[in-house]
């Protein structure tokens, strides 16, 4: 009984969803893709971002991968979160695109 607690934490949850628009002048160039990794990599969950709503899906921990999305300046980042520490890592990606990456 007590191992089929510990299986449904975290990993069969259902993913946390969030979008946010991007405020910095030049969008989601190298130094913001950057940034946006270091801070999905601080985290055990699985972040990953679109374009759209619906994917197709980047993960967030990759820099090759995050600046391969070319958003621009206005563009809404969709982010979809799984995994134990999915709400911290949720907010902290967020508050990192509202706030302009530091560049805004």
């Amino acid at each position: 009984m007590h191992d089929a607690h510990a299986g449904r934490a975290g990993e069969t949850s259902m993913p946390l969803t969030a979008s946010a628009v991007l405020v910095n002048k030049v969008g989601l160039h190298a130094r913001p893709s950057v940034k946006l990794t270091q801070c999905a990599k601080r985290f055990v969950a699985k972040i990953e971002l679109a374009l759209a709503g619906d994917g197709p899906w980047t993960d967030a921990k990759s820099p090759v991968k995050v600046m391969r999305v070319k958003a621009p300046q206005g563009a809404t980042l969709y982010f979809r979160v799984t995994g134990p520490d999915g709400e911290a890592a949720l907010a902290a990606v967020l508050a990192l695109v509202h706030d302009g990456f530091g560049e805004a």
